[in-house]
């Protein structure tokens, strides 16, 4: 499959994961953030928590339900390592190594954490990072309704033992895992089945790597 992105070591494809994964050798860590079955994509940000004003990100039906155990296990299984954001959505192996990543929400309807599913054979860990609409840490831009922080997402890739070299996103959403990665110097992979994303992660790639 031709990418749609291929520089600096690190490729996009645009397409189906369920396509894309048997055409990918397999990697060190899998690092993403699957579909809930949240809806979260049809607009749900919209109207949430009465923070400032919120962002629209129009209206789409990838979270309408979550994936399915078959996928996500192609997806686990595509790494030596993964990491599963929402993974207590889902029926996966039981594991010690949760990552929670505390939100610093206060009071608003958003949910307090956010958990991380891992078989990194390390301790539960725990990551505080201010993300709630308008009121976050930093200057990151948020240009999807699931976005991850790049400082939670290089938290998480640097907790995988072994110094993984190569990461893989089958959900790749507007890029911050890889642009995670490669701020680490690690080789990235990312599959997007939305163009405007994959185009928002090609630019982010394209910029300089960022000092941590």
């Amino acid at each position: 499959m031709t990418p749609y992105y291929d520089a600096a070591g690190c490729t996009i494809y645009l397409g189906d994961c369920r396509d894309v994964l048997p055409t990918l050798d397999t990697v060190d860590v899998v690092v993403t953030d699957p579909p809930y079955g949240l809806g979260e994509a049809s607009g749900r940000n919209r109207s949430r928590g009465g923070v400032a004003i919120a962002t629209d990100y129009g209206s789409a039906a990838w979270d309408d339900r979550p994936i399915s155990a078959d996928l996500l296990a192609a997806v686990v299984s595509a790494g030596r390592r993964a990491a599963v954001f929402g993974g207590n959505f889902y029926a996966l192996p039981p594991s010690a190594s949760w990552l929670v990543w505390d939100k610093v929400n206060g009071k608003t309807d958003f949910a307090d954490v956010e958990l991380a599913w891992t078989n990194y054979g390390c301790a539960a860990r725990l990551k505080r990072h201010l993300w709630n609409g308008m009121h976050r840490k930093g200057r990151e831009a948020r240009q999807h309704p699931t976005q991850k922080p790049l400082e939670v997402m290089r938290w998480v890739i640097s907790l995988c033992p072994g110094e993984p070299q190569t990461v893989l996103d089958p959900f790749m959403g507007s890029g911050t895992t890889l642009r995670a990665a490669k701020d680490l110097g690690r080789r990235a992979i990312g599959i997007e089945l939305d163009e405007r994303y994959c185009e928002i992660a090609a630019k982010r790639l394209a910029q300089e790597v960022l000092a941590l």
